[in-house]
């Protein structure tokens, strides 16, 4: 299977293009900056093909330009991770309709594309795909509109529609300024004092490697579509976290607790619902 791969470069396509080539995969990538995806170590075993999402749409046929790829994973997102500006709206929403809109509509039958646990907005607990989405922030609101724009595009093509929505994840490649990579500077400097929040709130957590293999799963099958939590299922507290970590490191920080507010953009305490999720890597053929 030949599949199209964009932000290649990013934090989540480095790690998933490797699962896709251990899947006997054809990978087509494609991200802004040929330089920055020469430096992985699979860039020799792909096709590569650098583009720029274009504000006003594209007139050629990309899904011809992209040699015709059998399922896309679309990654790109722009400007993240400032979740609260309005270019969410303005650089990324409409932009990336038309980028995949193009792509179905010359051929494009299996397209899947990351959304985000915020498309819930402020709602507590044990998040479910079947309940309301309610997102409080310009980048959960993004992402929810492209997912309603795909869904009302699919009374016009015929495609199929997988939307994974993505909750917390750290390893390789996340952000410096993130919880667990501030940790690692922290510990690499054996620093006597980390600075975080309460460290109190619920969270649905990740590693990266198993965010990669459970994207390819979901984009390697047409059995189960629509919304799927692209979680653990399995809650824990920032603090906890962050106390496993260091225990795991061998490493003795004081955690100064409460230095930092907690968010205002999400609620203290939500996980995501995995049992879609479960059905889908039990059920499924692929292995």
């Amino acid at each position: 299977m030949k599949v199209l791969v964009t932000g290649a470069t990013g934090f989540v396509g480095r790690h998933v293009i490797p699962h896709l080539l251990s899947e006997g995969c054809e990978v087509v990538a494609t991200s802004t900056n040929v330089e920055a995806a020469a430096r992985f170590p699979w860039f020799k075993q792909i096709r590569f093909i650098p583009y720029r999402i274009k504000p006003e749409g594209d007139s050629q046929d990309l899904f011809a330009f992209f040699d015709k790829p059998d399922a896309m994973l679309h990654l790109a997102w722009y400007g993240l991770p400032n979740y609260k500006a309005s270019f969410h709206f303005d650089q990324n929403l409409f932009p990336q309709y038309y980028f995949l809109k193009n792509l179905i509509q010359h051929g494009l039958h299996n397209l899947t594309v990351t959304g985000t646990c915020f498309e819930y907005g402020m709602q507590s607990g044990c998040l479910q795909e079947e309940g309301l989405t309610q997102p409080g922030n310009p980048y959960g609101l993004a992402k929810e509109s492209l997912h309603r724009f795909l869904q009302a595009l699919k009374a016009e093509q015929s495609f199929t529609l997988k939307w994974a929505r993505l909750f917390y994840m750290y390893g390789d490649g996340q952000n410096s300024n993130s919880l667990l990579p501030l940790l690692d500077k922290a510990i690499r400097e054996k620093a006597l004092v980390f600075n975080m929040s309460g460290g109190e709130q619920l969270r649905d957590y990740l590693p990266i490697d198993k965010v990669a293999h459970y994207l390819c799963r979901i984009a390697l099958q047409n059995t189960v579509e629509g919304p799927i939590n692209c979680c653990s299922g399995q809650p824990i507290s920032v603090r906890r976290l962050v106390e496993n970590y260091l225990q795991e490191a061998n490493a003795s920080i004081h955690l100064n607790l409460g230095h930092y507010p907690y968010p205002d953009y999400e609620p203290m305490a939500f996980w995501g619902d995995n049992r879609k999720l479960i059905h889908l890597l039990t059920s499924t053929s692929h292995e």
